[in-house]
């Protein structure tokens, strides 16, 4: 455990592990389940290899996420959300109901969502 750091509202603490950019996208990909580092670059195609590694290391080193080594060749990593990353699941879907309606409120018919919205997250 960390000693003396000093946070003026939770939020800070939320957005120290979850914060930035692609941390929210890469925990709502896992919410469907494992993934390899090929399938967050297909479904993330703006994110480069070098965040995605930075970010992942971020998460397991926060224990959202776990990094599972298998000891076969070719080497095969896959990522999970452990029992902790799942306490974020109520979170992630509350913020993927508000981008749904903000993408409406904002562009209307004029903006495609490509992975999911909130009816893909309930449940």
């Amino acid at each position: 455990m960390n000693e003396g750091r000093r946070y003026n509202t939770p939020v800070e603490a939320t957005l120290e592990v979850i914060g930035g950019k692609w941390k929210p996208v890469i925990l709502f990909h896992l919410m469907f389940g494992k993934k390899r580092n090929g399938e967050f670059l297909r479904l993330i195609p703006a994110i480069t290899q070098k965040v995605l590694t930075q970010q992942l290391m971020e998460l397991v080193e926060d224990g959202v996420i776990t990094r599972i080594s298998y000891n076969q060749i070719p080497p095969k990593v896959e990522y999970e959300l452990t029992t902790y990353g799942w306490s974020l699941k109520e979170l992630l879907q509350v913020m993927c109901k508000w981008g749904d309606t903000h993408i409406a409120r904002v562009y209307g018919d004029e903006a495609e969502v490509s992975h999911g919205s909130t009816q893909h997250t309930e449940g």
